[in-house]
């Protein structure tokens, strides 16, 4: 997660204001949660391309443009009602201070108008309710508008993902793309839901109110508007410090979590090596770095408050003596000063939330942006327009019609290179017949996964082409071209849920009884059998609760229910006994009869039976043959394979 992610402790570009901004009487110039030391000095995250990435994002908006007008008629008539309020209870207090007036100056038939206050309250509370009720229309259709905005984007991201070539994901840490497709989405959703409509009523109550306070006295709007230069200048100078306290907090809180993650997902390595202590005080160290770059970044940027307290009390007492000078003079009425108190409160309240708003603005944009990349970025080749259709499956019953695909495979004269100038395979030529088993051998870095990603399909060929029984890999679906292999790999995948449910992601509804044939084929029930819930044993998120060598049972089982027409292994004995090893590579060896195998071998001891044997270097296949072939050609295979007996014999002799 990138930091400008993370929660508010880190100063988060997505923390956002409050509530809603008010429209009625009594906050202050920092309105509430929202107020000005929110986000002041937070370093934000811009984006290179503000007006195209805005376009783009406006786009999305496009289809609920119905939605939108009423967001914004309602966000204004709410504004209208809740501005008009001070200015109606203004004549109410008029009309109290003349009553109270002519009764202490003794005029005859002086009273209080009761009737005409309460009218003047009942007036106040039915303009609120309507202005409350707007509000909630426009919340609620926004709300609606944000949900459906944001379902189209992560709809679109969603696809985009499943489009994409492996070479995108290779080139890119998983926490990066989940970043983009999860924190992002919800960075614009948050916008979208609370600020836009915030925007709005901002800059509606900031008009609405500069034109009230005229229509009260410009002489008096004029003073509120000559204190707001002084608001600014201190709040950019407070700013400027605090931004970078909060860049330290960002540093050290980056820096914190990392050090966190690295001793609590290695917390066996450490507490072997006794390194506890020196866990703890580097711990101690960044953490004392960040509780000085935080107090220091909350406190600079607190002080933000008491200052635009402080000028806009200064501005307080200039209106007041204004207004009362201009009541002597009959100017204006005692309740238009009462009024005009009430919106020169008001006034510094959505310049404060504008500014606020703006930097997430920002930051959402920024969002975007990085999404919109993600958007952008090459697909894989499209699919033949006129596909071929190949029978996915094995030999067993369940293949069904799928026993039509022979397993015929040839690379014809092929090149491949990751980088375009750095070749990595150039004009290989291997042709395998059906059943066959070929292993394929070599130093690390040789291309042997690489073959495998090729003729999988996971990356595109420069030059050449890869046929299954004759047809080209770009003229088959991606989808069925998968079908057709079966893959047990060294790094074991098994995903969150029963033992039950990750040997069944084999094959679309699997029996119960097939589900534990194949359990027991890969030696695999015994130890299931063993565990409290058996079948039913839920693996955590990452398979911890059950050894290594028992997660690759569970694959050699998902393998051998899946009952592929060809089989990929990647030395998938690797991670169990010896004795264990055995019954598999027996189970392995029954499941491979009659099926075409790519063993991917890193113990020579385990392929001397293999019908061909690929010796690949620096992407090339070098030698090719059976074991006893290679042996008496004494080249590289030969030096490889003596280098691992002589190992295992003088281990054996220790």
């Amino acid at each position: 997660m990138s930091e400008q992610q993370k929660g508010p402790a880190g100063g988060a570009p997505g923390q956002r204001p409050g509530g809603p901004p008010a429209g009625g009487i009594g906050f202050g110039p920092g309105g509430g949660r929202g107020g000005p030391g929110g986000m002041m000095g937070m370093p934000v995250q811009k984006a290179k391309d503000f007006k195209g990435t805005l376009r783009r994002l406006t786009g999305y908006l496009r289809p609920h443009r119905f939605a939108l007008l009423i967001v914004l008629l309602t966000a204004v008539l709410s504004t209208v009602f809740s501005i008009l309020g001070p200015k109606i209870l203004g004549k109410a207090t008029t009309k109290l201070f003349e009553g109270l007036m002519g009764k202490l100056n003794g005029t005859p038939g002086a009273e209080i108008d009761f009737g005409y206050i309460w009218q003047i309250l009942a007036l106040l509370g039915v303009l609120y309710i309507i202005s409350a009720l707007f509000s909630f229309i426009q919340q609620y259709v926004m709300a609606s508008v944000a949900q459906k905005t944001v379902y189209g984007l992560r709809k679109d991201v969603n696809e985009k993902l499943e489009r994409l070539p492996l070479k995108f994901y290779d080139s890119r840490t998983h926490g990066e793309i989940l970043s983009r497709a999860v924190n992002d989405v919800d960075n614009i959703s948050g916008t979208l839901q609370q600020s836009l409509t915030q925007f709005i009523t901002a800059v509606v109550t900031l008009v609405g109110v500069i034109v009230m306070m005229l229509t009260i006295s410009w002489i008096m709007t004029l003073i509120t508007i000559v204190t707001l230069p002084l608001s600014f200048i201190a709040i950019k100078m407070i700013a400027k410090r605090s931004q970078l306290y909060f860049k330290g907090q960002q540093k050290a809180l980056g820096e914190l979590n990392g050090h966190v993650e690295e001793m609590y997902t290695g917390h066996n390595i450490v507490k072997a090596f006794g390194h506890e202590k020196k866990s703890v005080g580097k711990f101690n160290e960044v953490n004392e770095q960040l509780y000085e770059s935080g107090w220091r970044a909350q406190f600079v940027s607190g002080m933000i408050m008491p200052i635009m307290g402080f000028i806009g009390n200064i501005g307080y007492v200039l209106v007041s003596v204004a207004g009362g000078i201009l009541v002597l003079h009959g100017r204006i009425s005692i309740g238009d000063v009462q009024a005009f108190i009430s919106y020169s409160r008001q006034f510094a309240m959505p310049i404060t939330q504008t500014a606020q708003i703006a930097n997430i603005i920002q930051s959402t944009i920024a969002s975007a942006e990085r999404i919109f990349e993600l958007l952008d970025e090459e697909e894989e080749v499209p699919e033949s327009a006129h596909p071929v259709a190949l029978a996915a499956g094995g030999n067993g019953a369940a293949a069904g019609a799928a026993a039509k695909v022979r397993g015929d495979v040839s690379f014809n004269h092929v090149q491949f290179r990751y980088k375009e100038d750095t070749p990595l395979i150039e004009d290989m030529d291997i042709h395998v017949r059906s059943g066959q088993m070929i292993a394929i051998v070599g130093p690390t870095g040789a291309g042997k996964t690489t073959l495998i990603n090729l003729l999988m399909r996971f990356y595109e060929l420069n030059g050449g082409s890869i046929t299954i029984d004759g047809a080209a890999l770009t003229d088959l679906k991606r989808g069925d071209l998968r079908s057709l292999f079966g893959m047990v790999l060294q790094d074991t995948w098994l995903f969150n849920g029963t033992i039950r449910d990750n040997i069944a992601y084999g094959r679309n509804g699997a029996t119960e009884e097939e589900i534990v044939a194949a359990a027991r084929a890969a030696y695999a029930d015994h130890f299931i059998r063993t565990l409290p819930e058996g079948y039913d044993t839920v693996l955590n998120e990452e398979a911890s609760n059950i050894s290594q060598g028992q997660k690759q049972l569970l694959t050699i089982a998902r393998a051998i229910l899946a009952d592929p027409a060809i089989l990929i292994l990647d030395e998938a004995t690797s991670s169990v006994d010896t004795r264990t090893e055995i019954h598999i590579q027996q189970a392995m060896n029954e499941l491979m009869e009659g099926r075409t195998s790519f063993v991917i071998a890193h113990r020579l001891s385990t392929i001397r039976d293999a019908d061909l044997i690929l010796v690949m270097n620096h992407g090339t296949v070098i030698e090719q043959g059976t074991h006893e072939e290679l042996l008496a050609a004494g080249g590289f295979y030969a030096d490889l394979y003596e280098s691992q007996f002589s190992q295992k014999k003088a281990q054996d002799v220790s």
